[in-house]
């Protein structure tokens, strides 16, 4: 480039903005913070309206309906407890197999295990999971996990059945397929998102931790994994929320039975699943209660997502120092 047209980038660099652009700027800052003011909105619209619909079934029940487990229409008795043991029960089963096989998916496609162009196609395959539809990992998780879960759950109630987790034997639809299926739709979140993470650390840091001597287990245990900590957290958090509102295909493997068990092979229920198999056919009085499980249901993602955030800041200072 001539010194001339050098001259006039620098120019056109360091001249002061136009009347154009800083209305431009404007206008794009004021859409930004009418989005944030309209999102934070809307959150306190869905609030209100379900807050509005649940209040006489908590004005009824009170903090009761949080410990009891019993939903019985008929009777007029509700409570969630099973459901709220069994949303927190299934997620977190979920989120550790789907967290480590997720993690070790993202070392595997991004550590130069395997060719760039075989990687791609491997990230893109993983990543049309999340394309397929809940009900149809349900029909697979019926027709495909029950049956091959089925002996190995009745060989394990029938030797080791002094063990919580194996206390009883497995008729059907139960908490092990379900969380099987679950922690497959929750693995693309994880997997997509600490990719992202692991990708985002400076080669240089590889390059330093080679040059000191290190194995590419090493790096990778010592260096890698602690350097992406924070968007590991963040993989595991959303891939949390994701497995506490699912909802068909709960529905459709965990059994739908109102009790509260450790047992891997027993029919349990959550509060997603509680709300789209009551709601079809509820009163009046039910819609109320199911309301009051619907808020339920948002404080308990409210709760993680928090703890969330706060386990990524913990996790950045920790890189950081």
């Amino acid at each position: 480039m001539s010194a001339e047209g050098t001259e006039l980038n620098d120019r056109s660099i360091s001249r002061p903005p136009s009347q154009a652009e800083i209305l431009t700027d404007r206008a794009f800052r004021g859409l930004a913070y009418a989005s944030g003011v309209l999102i934070v909105l809307l959150l306190v619209y869905i609030l209100w309206k379900i807050g509005a619909q649940a209040a006489p079934a908590i004005a009824r029940d009170g903090l009761g309906f949080l410990t009891r487990a019993v939903w019985d229409p008929q009777n007029g008795e509700y409570g969630i407890l099973a459901e709220i043991w069994g949303t927190l029960y299934s997620s977190i089963l979920a989120l550790i197999i789907a967290g480590f096989f997720g993690v070790a998916v993202a070392i595997f496609l991004t550590q130069d295990f395997l060719d760039p162009r075989l990687a791609r196609v491997f990230r893109t395959t993983i990543e049309l999971l999340a394309a397929i539809p809940s009900v149809v990992f349900g029909l697979w998780g019926i027709y495909v996990v029950i049956p091959a879960l089925r002996p190995i759950a009745n060989f394990l109630h029938s030797n080791f059945d002094f063990i919580p987790l194996f206390a009883t034997p497995m008729g059907g639809p139960g908490l092990a397929p379900a969380v099987i299926v679950l922690s497959i739709m929750v693995l693309p979140t994880v997997a997509a998102i600490s990719q992202d993470a692991f990708q985002l650390i400076p080669f240089k840091v590889k390059e330093a931790a080679y040059g000191m001597g290190t194995t590419r287990w090493e790096a990778i245990q010592k260096v890698m994994l602690p350097t992406a900590a924070s968007g590991i957290s963040a993989s595991l958090v959303l891939g949390f929320g994701r497995a506490l509102g699912e909802t068909m295909a709960l529905a459709m493997l965990i059994g739908n039975a109102n009790q509260i068990s450790l047992s891997l092979f027993s029919p349990a229920n959550t509060l997603a699943s509680l709300l789209a198999s009551q709601f079809p056919e509820a009163g009046p009085i039910e819609v109320q209660q199911l309301m009051y499980a619907a808020l339920a249901l948002l404080a308990i993602t409210l709760i993680v997502n928090i703890a969330g955030t706060i386990i990524m800041a913990m996790s950045k200072k920790q890189t950081v120092a």
